[in-house]
Parts: structure tokens; sequence; C-alpha cells
């Protein structure tokens, strides 16, 4: 089977923010856990009704080689499945490791494909995430003022991403600034072949709005490599039918009713996401994780597990968070290393989600992309079927587990991502069947 589209992720909620938008898009999207050891007609039944694949790595926050090793091996994927296009996919805040996985991995995808440059677009307008001349905003406020300075694992001090990109790759890095844009798509590719032409082989693209990156998915959808953010992945699959690639699908996002208990796991300490964490409390009670107590033993995890099943058994959603202030987040980090206090989170959402899925959660919301990585590992989800939009950048799924009669549905939100009343709305708006004992 051959695929319009295949894209590599560097972390489990970007790649379903991709998939979000491609389904939004009219794509047919699957969404794999790690590179398969077989085709795509291993993992899904269907998998003719497909248009697109996405491949979650955990790459953003690891090792350069790893990263660069990693997505190789995903590459070979995909071009094994036929894609006609690929899609490296990272954040819309373009953070990375300290010594910067975008643009070394960037580099070696330009090689493999042969390909002669390729654009850098992490804009997402509808999130708030623009770029003017090179320079990357969050709302009204540059990059490193946003309050990505202070994000635990990949904090970003420059909004200069021309500069941050110069750093990281091996070539020089262009910029196709707005004022160039607006002249249409046409203008806009003959400016990045001239780039490229002078050896910049990555261009940053300045993009303010929908239509800009409209124009910029006219621009470029026939090259062989593109990057960015979510935003470019709505806008081409337009572009796929206009070159006669990809039919007109009903429903593209079509899923089975959910049925099973409401679970919340959040592990993201940003902004977007305290202030979930907090709007949830004002309704329903919740269980805060405490590093320090989980590195004590496992006493702390079977109060978080009494405390789910009293909320579960009366029908209520549970949320239980290790989500704190950076403050917080600190001094968990100077007591028991950085590192390790990352790992204890993560450990404990994933053992938590695998014990009250078997006792029959079956809608799941996990917040952070290193706590969605975590959770869907535990649950060894290999595939999921992308579903119906709950705020940008984040829709439900649904993946089959072993045991369970019904499929298991999971909404991965990234941390910056979703309104303040997203853990609460998540589960109003997804259809379900009167079976609320469970579906395990």
């Amino acid at each position: 089977m051959a695929i319009v589209l295949g894209a590599i992720a560097d972390d489990f909620t970007g790649a379903t923010d991709l998939a979000n938008n491609l389904v939004r898009g009219g794509m047919r999207c699957v969404q794999l856990i790690g590179v398969p050891e077989h085709g795509l007609a291993g993992v899904i039944d269907d998998s003719d009704a497909v248009d697109a694949v996405v491949i979650a790595l955990k790459s953003r926050s690891c090792p350069v080689g790893e990263a660069v090793r990693d997505s190789m091996h995903a590459l070979e994927w995909l071009r094994e499945a036929g894609a006609r296009q690929f899609f490296f996919k990272y954040c819309s805040t373009f953070d990375s490791s300290a010594e910067g996985n975008i643009g070394p991995v960037s580099d070696t995808l330009l090689q493999r494909l042969e390909a002669p440059f390729t654009v850098m677009v992490p804009a997402f307008p509808v999130n708030g995430r623009t770029v003017y001349q090179g320079h990357l905003f969050v709302g009204d406020r540059l990059l490193n003022e946003s309050g990505m300075q202070h994000h635990p694992l990949t904090p970003m001090r420059d909004a200069d991403l021309v500069r941050v990109l110069a750093r990281q790759s091996e070539h020089p890095v262009g910029l196709l600034a707005w004022h160039e844009l607006q002249r249409g798509a046409q203008a806009a590719r003959s400016r990045l072949d001239a780039l490229a032409s002078r050896g910049m082989r990555q261009v940053i693209c300045d993009t303010l709005t929908e239509a800009d990156l409209d124009v910029l998915a006219e621009a470029v959808a026939d090259l062989p490599l593109v990057t960015g953010g979510s935003g470019l992945g709505q806008a081409l699959p337009a572009q796929y039918r206009r070159l006669g690639w990809l039919a007109k699908v009903a429903e593209a996002g079509a899923l089975e009713p959910a049925s099973g208990g409401a679970l919340v796991l959040s592990g993201s300490c940003s902004r977007a996401t305290l202030a979930q964490v907090g709007a949830f409390l004002e309704h329903h009670p919740g269980f805060r994780l405490d590093p320090l107590a989980l590195a004590d033993g496992e006493d702390h995890l079977e109060e978080a597990l009494t405390f789910a099943r009293a909320r579960l058994a009366v029908g209520e959603p549970v949320l239980i968070y290790a989500s704190a202030a950076a403050e917080r987040v600190r001094r968990f980090q100077e007591a028991l290393g950085r590192d390790h206090a990352g790992e204890l989170v993560e450990q404990a959402l994933g053992w938590l989600a695998v014990a009250l899925v078997d006792e029959g959660v079956g809608r799941l919301v996990v917040a952070g992309g290193e706590s969605s990585g975590a959770v869907v590992s535990a649950l060894g989800v290999r595939a999921m079927r992308i579903g119906e939009q709950i705020d940008p950048g984040v829709p439900w799924t649904q993946a089959t587990l072993a045991g369970r009669k019904a499929p298991l549905s999971l909404a991965l939100k990234s941390g910056n991502f979703g309104g303040e009343d997203f853990f609460l709305r998540a589960f109003d708006i997804l259809p379900t069947v009167d079976d609320s004992g469970g579906g395990a």
C-alpha cells in the first residue's frame, strides 16, 4: 500500500498534533508508536484506508546520535511504505536538546533523500505560534520571554530561529521573510530555490496567519521533505488533492463510540497545563504525585490508586498529576537529580495507566510529551486511529489493546495546548456507549 505523507515526529504529543491537523484537512491518518517491525498491513487491519502515517519517536531531548539514528530508521520504513512526501515534525516552540536535535536530524534526512533543501515552518497561528523576521513568538511574547526559557528539559532562551538553527546545522540557514511570502506561492518557491542555490539547505519561514500556511503549502507540496510544526500539516492535504495525489474522503476522523471510566494523567509543567489542572480542581478533587514520596517506595502509588478507584466507582472523572510550578520542579530536581525526578514521574504515570485501564478505564487523557510517551509505552500501544479535534492540536484517538473488547480512547495533549477547561470538556465531547462499567 502506498501512502501520500509519511511523517516522523520527535515526541508523542507532537505526532498526535500533526495527525490531528492532517485529519482536519481530510486525510485518513494513523499514528504509530515507534517504528514497526513489519509493514503497515501488519499493524492495522484496514491499511488500505490510510492516507498518512505519523511515526512517533522520543527523540526531542535524547542524545543527538540517538535522535538521528531513530529518525533514519523511521524514514526507511516510510520509504518502504511508498510515501510520496516526508515530514519531520518538531514542536511549534522549536525546542530540542541543548546541542540541538532539529538541525542534525534535518541535515541527515535531506542527505538521505538527496533533497536540495527544505523549509522550517514551526508556526501554528491558531495556537499563537507565529514567526516574523525569523523570530518565534508565543502570543505577543518572544519565545525566550514566553515561559519556555524555564522549560525543565528543553529551555529556549533565544527567539531568533535562524541563529538557533545555525548553531545546529552543517549548512548556512536562510530566511523566507514575510514580505516575500506575500507575493504568492510561485514567488515564494522562486525565493526558496534562490536561497538553496546559495547553499542554504534549511530555510526558516516567516508565518503570521493561516493564509500564510496555505501559501507555503502550495509552494512546497512537491518537495521530498518538509519540516515544522503541525500548522503546515493542516494546509498540505488541499495541495495533495490539487496534485491529484489524494481523493476526498467523508469523515476522515470517524471513531467508534467510547466506553469505560475517565482518567487524566498529567506530567506537564507548562503554564497551560497548570491552568487546566487548576480549573479541574475547582470542580473535582485530584491527587498530586510527589516525586520525593515516589522515591521512598510504592506506598505513594498505592495511595494514588486507592484515590482513583474511589472516584471511578461513583462515575467521576479522575485527575492524577505531577504538574507543578517551576520552583517546585527545581526543588525536586535538586533533591533527586533532573533525570531521576522525571523518570520517577514517568514510571508512576505509566504504572497507574496500566493498572487503571486493566480495571476498566476506557477514556484517558495524558498531558505532556514525555508523560504521553511513558504512558503509551507502558500500555503497549503500537498504533492509534486519529479522530476529531478537542482543541487545536489535540484530537481523540483510539487504540486496540490485547484483552480489551472495546478500543481505548486516548487524548495525548502537548503541555502548552488546550483551553483552561480542557480536562473537563474533553470527556464531554467524546461520544460514548451506555457502558459506564468498562469495556475491558
